[in-house]
């Protein structure tokens, strides 16, 4: 070959190294986890409990599910589910891959009514998982209906279930907080959802952030499912708020009644963003404030 078109092909060959090296090593845009690049976000553990000790939800087996199913499409998290209280301690496993509460960064409650009989310890657990150790809680639908007997567990949550005087309806709702990760997706303030929307009693707005509550102006007071004598007098309803207990993070939405709600694209969203949350993947407010109109 010609010496010049041997002088022209190594530098076409030194280019194009040279363009190769730059794209994936230091030089070029950082691969994700690869060489160069930044670490891989490590996986978060969340425990998922969903049990029934009270009133049994059909839609408890389709919200574990959904929960596993947000974490390994998102890949934000693994899962653990569990229909008892075995984990909820800190007491160390003696048998098999068992976990305890020290294994997880956030606990998830689906429809766990009635009292659920913890001892002194797994209590105490269950408390210090959240404000001593700063790890996440999320609350769905019901697990606001339970444990009538312990106070700190209302404490903790933010409030217990009242009543639930409309049934599933299509429920007018107003988002308090659309700049809240788990709020910014739903398509307007004011809107309709189909869902059984709690009444909450032992809340408090000074404690809390509310994110959604009914629009009291569309509600039927006068000839309610259920009676309105459960209701707050102020008729402030909140159906989704935000907190900290302690140096952890608590979320609470009464969203998930229905099997239905489970398959809705915006429920869904709705909890994948307040796992990512709590788990401290995502900023959102826990300041209380007035009642937005």
């Amino acid at each position: 070959m010609h010496p010049a078109k041997l002088s022209r092909l190594a530098i076409v060959l030194w280019l194009a190294l040279a363009i190769a090296l730059g794209q994936g090593g230091r030089g070029g845009a950082p691969v994700k986890g690869g060489k160069g690049g930044p670490p891989p976000i490590p996986k978060k553990h969340i425990l998922v409990v969903g049990f029934t000790r009270g009133w049994h939800h059909g839609s408890t087996s389709n919200a574990m599910a959904t929960f596993w199913k947000l974490g390994n499409e998102s890949g934000e998290w693994d899962t653990e589910l569990k229909t008892d209280t075995a984990w909820i301690t800190k007491t160390p496993p003696t048998m098999g891959d068992a976990h305890n509460l020290d294994f997880f960064d956030a606990i998830v409650l689906v429809n766990t009514t009635g009292d659920w009989g913890l001892n002194d310890e797994q209590k105490q657990s269950l408390l210090s998982f959240v404000h001593d150790d700063g790890k996440g809680l999320v609350a769905a639908h019901a697990a606001l209906d339970a444990n009538y007997n312990w106070p700190e567990y209302a404490e903790m949550l933010g409030g217990w279930f009242n009543a639930h005087p409309w049934g599933t309806f299509d429920a007018p709702v107003i988002i308090e907080d659309s700049k809240f990760p788990a709020m910014r997706h739903f398509p307007a303030t004011h809107m309709r959802i189909y869902d059984e929307m709690y009444s909450p009693k032992n809340w408090s707005r000074d404690k809390v952030n509310v994110l959604m509550r009914l629009d009291e102006t569309q509600l039927n007071y006068t000839n309610p499912q259920y009676g309105v004598a459960n209701t707050r007098p102020d008729k402030d309803q909140a159906i989704a708020w935000s907190k900290m207990y302690g140096k952890g993070r608590v979320f609470w939405s009464s969203l998930g009644h229905t099997k239905e709600a489970w398959e809705d694209a915006d429920v869904e969203k709705m909890y994948l963003e307040a796992v990512k949350w709590v788990l401290g993947r995502t900023e959102g407010s826990t300041t209380p404030h007035a009642k937005v109109q």
